[in-house]
């Protein structure tokens, strides 16, 4: 038993692992999970199934492939949900998926659309155009670094304390 990649805090066997065997996504926001477990998993044939048709036209494998294996998975984070609930016909996931490739830390931001064919959950496209991919330039700042802004306090008392 493991913990399930999408960081549900479920385990695979009962999170993700049951729909990339073949089972509908009850919900936008787990086929969303399951397709960051798929990358995690390398599992392309799952990243292409739960493509809309017309997201089918244009999958490129070979690259899906490229940065499934080029990337150290570190984690997904979702920050918003919209409809997408086993009632619904379209929803809407916004997510932050984080990822290490030649040896630096990358965000890849996006407000995915899935909607339902044939009665299963697929991705339909982006919200406004194609993710953003953003490499961080700086290092991150830690909770209890001291402030940035110059005030002496840490992080998290500062301007840390807002975010």
């Amino acid at each position: 038993m493991s913990l399930c990649p999408c960081g549900s805090g479920l385990d695979l066997d009962v999170c993700c692992g049951p729909i990339l065997a073949g089972a509908p996504a009850p919900t936008a926001e787990a086929l969303m999970r399951s397709r960051y477990t798929a990358h995690v998993q390398h599992d392309l044939k799952h990243l292409e199934r739960t493509l809309s048709a017309d997201q089918r036209k244009t999958f490129d494998a070979a690259a899906a492939k490229k940065w499934a294996e080029g990337s150290e998975w570190l984690g997904l984070t979702i920050a918003r949900t919209e409809k997408g609930t086993e009632t619904d016909d379209v929803g809407a996931v916004e997510f932050t998926a984080r990822f290490k490739s030649d040896g630096e830390e990358h965000e890849h931001v996006e407000a995915a659309l899935f909607g339902r064919e044939d009665g299963r959950w697929v991705y339909t496209g982006q919200l406004g155009g194609p993710g953003v991919t953003v490499r961080r330039e700086t290092p991150k700042i830690g909770r209890n670094d001291p402030c940035p802004c110059g005030s002496g306090k840490k992080y998290k008392k500062c301007c840390g304390a807002a975010a």
